[in-house]
């Protein structure tokens, strides 16, 4: 007699799909997410119809983001009914529980294994031991040529118009080893361009003293420069964010003319007025700044800096508003994001005096924003005839869009190839401008 043996019933892997709102860093939440249900044996699922969860990463800050947040989440409970909220508007699970009373649980940002595990509670794991589910450097939400490294969480500084440091606690830097081998992981996975991201980069590795880690043999401390030099030594483009303009910052300047690192920092002033930066609680000597930004162009005259600022800040006159546009002409920003002053829930800044109206807020975003495109549009002109390196984003039947060193994705300005279909996106080319307008190139490759 022959024993036969039925074959093992194949089960149908649980689906999870994901809503992920906010800023990069929320991104690199959702994917830390991702990478650790992937790893037990669940799929990721592009639709809600085929979804047996849905988790919905939230943002925050402004009350636009939680508007944008809540009404996500209602639609994930429209379209699929089980739905998990996770992310920074987590921290309010009242809210979210009266708005939406059907959502089967709610954390706060950074709380990767309580989401997993209501996850669990949802629909739990059927998890193959014997099948690699699970890329060495993870699962990602953004092109396979780019991907964010997140390098702490939290902030120290306590700036009155941000309530950060009340969703995601205080400054808690990575060991610079787990730091290294994760982008070295992206990069040997095909990653061309790391963005690195915080709360606070530059701020990097205060919290633990700049202990050091030990790194292919050798001790690397939790520093900024030291961090910026080893990341610069991967073979891929290092691009830097949210860098808090501290006199250590001087230091990395030469890195990006000798090449190792890009030439862009992307450093959030917020305002120039001295009056506006103390009611704000950010580094009020602007001159000294003009001054600083003089010297990192004459050691690295490729430099891009880009800024984010705010505009109708409690108390902020027509004077200071002046100030802040003069500021602009002497700094020369390259890319610039402006944002009309929202009050926040929770923010110190509600409290002050000199509430702006609204309709003034907007005359000065118009206003700055039209300054800013004369100072973009001269500074892109003076390009053209020249011959930079862009990465390629995107190819269709037109041609290629692309990005140069001075440009990081989703935020800043493109490329265009046209007529150029033979490239593919990560391609790595060199171009020579020929035409620019406020905020984008156009150029032929060389």
């Amino acid at each position: 007699m022959t024993d036969t043996f039925a074959p093992p019933k194949t089960l149908t892997a649980p689906k999870v799909g994901i809503v992920s709102l906010g800023c990069p860093k929320a991104l690199v939440d959702s994917e830390r997410i991702l990478t650790q249900l992937r790893s037990e044996g669940y799929e990721i699922s592009g639709s809600y119809d085929n979804a047996d969860v849905v988790l919905v990463n939230t943002c925050g800050f402004l009350d636009s983001a939680r508007t944008e947040s809540l009404d996500a989440i209602g639609e994930a409970i429209k379209e699929n009914g089980k739905v998990i909220v996770t992310g920074c508007l987590g921290k309010d699970a009242e809210l979210i529980r009266q708005t939406h009373p059907q959502v089967l649980a709610v954390t706060g940002p950074q709380q990767y294994e309580q989401v997993v595990n209501a996850v669990h509670e949802v629909v739990p794991p059927r998890h193959d031991p014997y099948v690699d589910l699970v890329p060495p450097q993870g699962l990602r939400l953004t092109p396979r040529h780019y991907a964010y490294l997140k390098i702490s969480e939290g902030c120290n500084n306590r700036c009155t118009f941000c309530i950060i440091p009340s969703l995601r606690g205080d400054l808690v830097s990575r060991p610079a080893n787990r730091v290294l081998m994760e982008a070295e992981s992206l990069v040997k996975a095909g990653v061309k361009e790391l963005l690195v991201i915080s709360q606070d980069t530059s701020a990097y590795g205060v919290d633990v003293k700049y202990a050091e880690s030990q790194y292919k043999g050798r001790a690397v401390k939790a520093r900024f420069l030291d961090l910026a030099r080893e990341l610069g030594q991967l073979g891929a483009w290092v691009r830097m964010h949210y860098v808090y303009p501290y006199p250590h910052v001087d230091e990395v300047i030469p890195l990006m003319a000798e090449g190792a690192i890009l030439p862009y920092l992307d450093i959030p002033f917020q305002h120039a007025a001295p009056g506006v930066l103390k009611a704000m609680k950010r580094p009020g000597n602007q001159i000294k700044v003009l001054e600083r930004i003089r010297s990192w162009r004459a050691i690295c005259p490729d430099l891009t800096l880009r800024s984010t600022f705010i505009v109708g800040f409690p108390g902020e006159t027509e004077a200071d508003f002046q100030y802040l546009l003069d500021w602009l002409t002497e700094a020369q920003i390259d890319r610039l994001g402006c944002f009309k002053y929202e009050p926040v829930k929770g923010a110190t800044a509600n409290d002050l005096p000199g509430a702006v109206p609204e309709e003034v807020k907007q005359e000065r975003w118009e206003r700055l924003m039209a300054h800013q495109q004369a100072i973009s549009a001269a500074r892109l002109q003076a390009k053209v005839g020249r011959t930079i390196e862009v990465i390629v984003d995107e190819v269709d039947e037109e041609g290629a869009v692309a990005r140069s060193k001075g440009d990081a994705p989703e935020i800043d300005g493109n490329v265009y190839l046209n007529g150029d279909t033979a490239l593919k996106p990560g391609d790595i080319v060199s171009a020579k401008v020929v035409h620019a307008d406020e905020y984008d190139m156009w150029a032929e490759r060389v």
